[in-house]
């Protein structure tokens, strides 16, 4: 008897139509680490051959305790044989955006970096970070390292791999710091063309999940602002008021011609595997537009 081929959960989740927006991961501060190598499930604790994991768990739980999101990143293609140590340190917070980089000698000095950024130097340059953590997902794998390497041709700079940055569902996932824009499907359109837009200060709300520094309700808020006004500047559409009573999120964001009034509905799915080895089923939070209006 053949076996059953397993559908990967990208492939579901597009012809389910699963809604993108308001699905961006929290996060207001970001540390990236470079770790070249392979990667395994957990990149800082399970690649020996990387980072020893006792290390890679400390350096973690010295990050999480500062309530930033840490992840692994690395070069497309071919490494050198004589392995970096650079770092990012990105504030995605609207208004206070800022990113620092530096390099240390080991991995063991990630233990002592400051996590303000303030070991290294400002820089204007952005990180475009594509999650391509195969052992995580196979579908970060397949389709990740597609659209990285499309960036890397284009963009080598800027351009990382990463490790797991949440809705793998939602494979290809890219992260852009410091603002922390999150895209998915970026494997179904012109990748470069969403670096091009962004250096031009411009977003393609199609694929953009949110900005990660935002509640989830207040990127669902923009989302249904920007497809009814077309503004797709990343500047624009500041959320002014944020308020939840039961099921439903008021916000109020600051358009072009004065404040704009959204009511959302906080809704449920229907049972879903969000991830290629999720066994169960599970709801993922979705959100209904009820009404748009000049506050």
């Amino acid at each position: 008897m053949t076996p059953r081929r397993h559908t990967p959960c990208s492939d579901q989740s597009l012809r389910r139509g699963d809604p993108m927006y308001g699905t961006a991961s929290a996060g207001s501060e970001w540390v990236l680490l470079e770790l070249a190598g392979g990667w395994g499930p957990s990149a800082f604790m399970q690649s020996p051959a990387v980072v020893d994991p006792q290390l890679g768990r400390a350096i973690v739980r010295r990050v999480e305790g500062a309530k930033m999101r840490i992840a692994a990143i690395r070069r497309h293609g071919r490494r050198s044989t004589t392995p970096r140590w650079r770092w990012f340190v990105a504030r995605a917070g609207i208004g206070s955006e800022a990113l620092y980089c530096g390099e240390v000698d080991s991995p063991n000095d990630y233990l002592d970096l400051a996590l303000d950024g303030s070991d290294g130097t400002p820089t204007s340059d952005p990180v475009v970070a594509v999650c391509a953590h195969g052992k995580h997902d196979q579908c970060c794998a397949v389709r990740g390292r597609g659209a990285i390497a499309s960036i890397a041709d284009a963009y080598p700079e800027l351009a990382w791999e990463c490790s797991h940055l949440g809705g793998d569902r939602f494979a290809a996932t890219m992260l852009i710091l410091p603002e922390g824009l999150c895209y998915g499907r970026v494997d179904s359109t012109d990748a470069v063309e969403l670096v091009g837009l962004y250096l031009d200060g411009r977003l393609d709300n199609r694929y953009l999940r949110g900005r990660t520094s935002l509640p989830h309700a207040v990127q669902a808020a923009q989302h249904f602002a920007r497809d009814k006004y077309g503004d797709d500047r990343i500047a624009s559409l500041s959320p002014l008021t944020v308020e939840h009573t039961g099921h439903h999120h008021r916000v109020v964001l600051d358009g072009d011609s004065g404040p704009v009034e959204i009511t959302l509905e906080e809704d449920w799915s229907e049972p879903l595997l969000s991830q290629c080895h999720a066994k169960v089923p599970g709801r993922v939070k979705i959100y209904h537009l009820v009404s748009m209006a000049p506050a």
